[in-house]
């Protein structure tokens, strides 16, 4: 009964005129960041992460997660009705989505998407607001060794669950942790990795720089790179008639929906997994279990409403481990987390008892940020794509300005600025090279916070590596994250083994 009084508190602080214009701007952002290729909800919220300095800490997290709420819907609407994704959360959705549209039933695509995403975060709504209180209160008892072992369980999901090159995905999240030592040493304050000697480097890399470039200037560069953009856009005539025929012939896609709905939260909740991989299980379950697998790929509904049901339910349940636990469960969520930071805040368990004035409007502003965003995406569909059809040469500058003037805006430091043009190059050779980007991100949010409960844990049992394995709560989880370290060698070995085992057996 204490959560729901809890969350209507959350709900009516939503529904402030600050917060709700934030929100209407945030979920219409969003929609268009998503739409937009090359875009995303990555990139937008690392973009617009400066503006947020402008107001409270509760306000700006709302807004950003009405960015990331908005860029989920979004990303279908480029899916449709161009055949390319607006990000790699709608991949799964141009599979069905644009056959549909070669069809003439793009119509019938966007708006079967909108409500399949509007049904799939209000299912993640829902659970989020059960499981978040009690797991919050189970991990109030973790202290540096407890710690330690969820980051390690962080970094090792991306090696065993990535699905990425192994040996560079190790180097990925090593290069990162490498970045994050940059400045003065936790416990004894020497300066660490002074590069050229500049005074700057004194203190630690500035994670919105990091941000901005990577997830701004790379992204920018690497879509101007490729030729995406150089596509046909298959036109789609939106009316409130066609949206009503279109929702009741989206019904018959209940169980994509329903699949998709809950599918894609538990695996938002997985670090290093969100919503790509959500969308792309909830798709290929529901091909599995339908009565009539041999029309995906050819225009189902159900492919079009199972990932998009999923990847907004699995951008809920990303914020599930960044708030209890600390953890980033997608990108995107790694860079709400480095805001947090920013405004002073300690994302984990102590979050929902010592500052629930700002935990419990955010949850509200779940609630509120769906209804808004199933709205607009219903009434401005035609506008989104007549603003599809913008060159990305005109695009682009407007990327590449917003990035820099925003890097400065936060620091104002020339510094930074050139530390934003660094990282997006880097970004983007990597990219290029086929080296994931999230891990170096995401070792960077946690670096220090895993360097300084390690060598807490070690500083009080005096170098003994066996006080990790004391805690009932640490050992397990080390366990599981090692195997996970593991996982990718042991295949490989097995499957050396399997054909052996078969000759031997003939």
């Amino acid at each position: 009964m204490e959560v729901l009084t809890l969350l209507w508190d959350g709900i009516l602080t939503a529904f402030e005129p600050q917060n709700l214009l934030l929100m209407f701007i945030g979920v219409t952002a969003g929609l268009f960041i998503g739409a937009m290729p090359g875009l995303g909800s990555v990139n937008g919220v690392a973009i617009l992460l400066p503006a947020t300095f402008l107001v409270p800490p509760t306000s700006a997290l709302i807004f950003l997660a009405a960015i990331y709420y908005g860029a989920m819907y979004g990303g279908a609407i480029s899916s449709v009705t161009l055949g390319i994704p607006g990000a790699s959360t709608a991949v799964a959705t141009t599979f069905d989505g644009r056959p549909l549209a070669l069809k003439g039933r793009a119509d019938r695509a966007l708006v079967t998407a909108a409500l399949a995403s509007f049904i799939g975060g209000t299912v993640a709504n829902l659970l989020f607001t059960g499981f978040a209180p009690p797991l919050a209160s189970v991990a109030l008892r973790f202290g540096p060794p407890e710690t330690f072992a969820l980051m390690l369980l962080a970094f090792s999901t991306f090696v065993g669950l990535g699905g990425d090159d192994v040996p560079k995905t190790i180097f990925s999240v090593a290069f990162g942790l490498l970045l994050a030592t940059v400045g003065a040493d936790p416990v004894e304050g020497t300066p660490r990795l002074m590069f050229f000697g500049l005074e700057a480097f004194r203190a630690n890399i500035n994670f919105l720089v990091l941000a901005i470039g990577v997830y701004g200037i790379g992204e920018m560069l690497w879509t101007i790179n490729s030729t995406r953009n150089k596509v046909t856009m298959t036109e789609a005539k939106i009316s409130a008639k066609g949206i009503v025929d279109s929702a009741k012939e989206a019904s018959g896609a209940w169980r994509g929906t329903a699949i998709g709905s809950f599918l894609g939260f538990f695996v938002g909740i997985l670090p290093a997994a969100g919503a790509t991989p959500g969308s792309l299980m909830a798709y290929g379950i529901t091909k599995m279990t339908s009565k009539k697998p041999e029309e995906f790929g050819k225009g189902s509904l159900d492919g079009v409403a199972a990932p998009e049901a999923a990847n907004n339910s699995a951008s809920t349940g990303s914020m599930l481990p960044m708030l209890t636990l600390g953890i980033p469960g997608s990108p995107t969520t790694a860079i709400l987390l480095g805001g947090m930071v920013l405004w002073q805040l300690e994302p984990g368990p102590r979050m929902f008892s010592d500052r629930a004035d700002i935990v419990w409007p955010l949850i509200g502003s779940f609630y509120v940020s769906n209804l808004i965003a199933v709205v607009v995406n219903l009434a401005f569909i035609p506008l989104f794509l007549w603003m599809l059809r913008m060159p990305f040469t005109i695009l682009a500058p407007i990327i590449f300005v917003l990035s820099i003037v925003g890097g400065y805006a936060a620091t104002e430091k020339i510094y930074d600025v050139w530390l934003i043009v660094i990282f997006g190059v880097l970004a983007f050779f990597m990219r290029k090279l086929d080296y994931p980007v999230a891990p170096m991100v995401l070792a960077i949010v946690l670096g220090p916070i895993t360097e300084e409960t390690f060598r807490q844990t070690l500083t009080r049992s005096r170098g003994d590596f066996g006080a990790f394995f004391e805690s009932a709560i640490a050992a397990p989880i080390i366990i599981i994250a090692l195997l996970l370290i593991f996982m990718p060698l042991i295949k490989s070995i097995w499957r050396k083994l399997r054909p052996r085992k078969a000759r031997e057996g003939t």
